[in-house]
């Protein structure tokens, strides 16, 4: 077994997912990047980071919804499946059980966050990560424009991933075919 499946695989075993997982949701391995480049901070200050052409992709794609009138804040891009496990171990410890947390949040190795090429977008004002952001003018430019520079809503209403709706994930999709 290659190294990074064999992380993938250790970190299943540690918290509880279910060897399944991939056949079950239909997610694909997802490998993390040998580069990545800075975008805008997010909304906690953390310095944000995405593959070098998903930046690219990203910053050309503010600059026009900027244009528009819309503002866009990068609550959350790159994490590794290090990050993405420790997201899983403090629901966990809440007392939340592995299923719920997987309909919300990818298992690590799974996540497209892994490969710099996702984004979770918000709006100044405006809790993030909710189903409202689908209610906002950022979600609709989105809707009608990012597609323009590569990026889809990976997420949507009864997805056959068995991920609740996420109007607020979008990926380049070039770089996750």
């Amino acid at each position: 077994m290659d190294p990074y499946r064999q992380r993938i695989a250790d970190l299943h075993e540690r918290l509880g997912i279910p060897a399944d997982y991939a056949e079950r949701t239909g997610l694909r391995l997802q490998r993390e990047p040998g580069q990545l480049v800075e975008v805008q901070p997010g909304r906690s200050g953390r310095q944000q980071r995405l593959a070098p052409e998903a930046a690219a992709r990203w910053a050309r794609l503010e600059v026009a919804a900027e244009a528009d009138g819309i503002g866009l804040v990068v609550v959350s891009a790159y994490r590794s499946a290090e990050y993405q496990a420790s997201l899983i171990e403090r629901k966990l410890a809440r007392g939340e059980d592995i299923a719920t947390i997987l309909r919300v949040n990818a298992a690590p190795g799974y996540s497209e966050h892994h490969t710099g090429c996702a984004v979770d977008v918000g709006v100044a004002g405006q809790e993030p990560l909710t189903e409202a952001f689908e209610t906002t003018r950022a979600f609709a430019w989105l809707g009608a424009h990012a597609i323009r520079w590569g990026f889809a809503l990976s997420y949507p209403r009864d997805n056959p991933h068995g991920i609740v709706y996420e109007p607020w994930h979008w990926a380049f999709q070039a770089a996750l075919e």
